[in-house]
Order: structure tokens, then sequence, then C-alpha cells
């Protein structure tokens, strides 16, 4: 029986063109970093984002990219999300350029993967997070 399960930017391309993708990219525009953005596998009360490749400005912060991907993926006030870098959650303060230099992936591309969970409510089928909702 084939698999629902959607392929990874990794997996439906192989390395080589990656790597070239990639490399074109930071010729053209050297002022920006090529990012790919996930939702993590196991994450399935956030949506599915639309669109995985960004160009993200180099003096762009994680925190206001995170905004970008909130708007994205239209998430409502009330949810958290989480983005991981290698499975590490990146300093909101902390410029793009810097987090592309310290975590770019071989192939050139920076990966993020987002997750969520309610935080701030509840729904009736998920336990309540927080004591007295």
């Amino acid at each position: 029986m084939a698999s629902t399960k959607p392929r990874s930017f990794k997996e439906e391309h192989p390395l080589e063109k990656r790597q070239a993708e990639a490399g074109r990219i930071k010729e053209k525009y050297p002022d920006r970093i090529p990012v790919i953005v996930e939702r993590a596998e196991n994450s399935k009360s956030i949506p599915d984002i639309d669109k995985k490749k960004y160009l993200v400005p180099a003096d762009l912060t994680v925190g206001q990219f995170v905004y970008v991907i909130r708007k994205r993926i239209k998430l409502s006030p009330e949810k958290a999300i989480f983005i991981f870098i290698d499975n590490r959650l990146p300093p909101s303060a902390s410029l793009m350029s810097a987090v592309y230099e310290e975590m770019k992936d071989k192939d050139g591309f920076l990966y993020i993967k987002y997750s969520g969970e309610n935080t701030f409510g509840c729904k009736e089928d998920k336990k309540c997070l927080l004591i007295g909702l």
C-alpha cells in the first residue's frame, strides 16, 4: 500500500540538484538566505505550509521569520509555534545570516522545521495544558 505521507524536500530532490540550486541562488542573490520550511513530521495540530522555499533577507531575525511562517500557515493567535534547525531552537534575536552560517546543510540550504501545540486554550478532544482551563 502506498504511503500518503508527504515527502520532504530532501526526499524529492537529489543532493546534487539541491547543491546546484542553492549555489545559483547564492550567486544571484548574495544578500539572501535560501531556506526550506517544513512542518515537523509529528506535528499534526498545526497547518502544513503551502510554500517550502524562501529567499530570506540576511538581516532578518529568526523572530521576524517566525512571523512570516505564522502568516503563511494562517496560524491563529492563541496557537504557539516552535521552529527547529537541526533539532535545536534558534534564538529569536539571532540574524538569519548568522544562523545560516552556523547551521546550513551541506547542500547549501537552511532547513527549518516547525511544530505547534495549543498552549493557551483547550479543544474538546485535547487535554488542557494549563492548570485551571
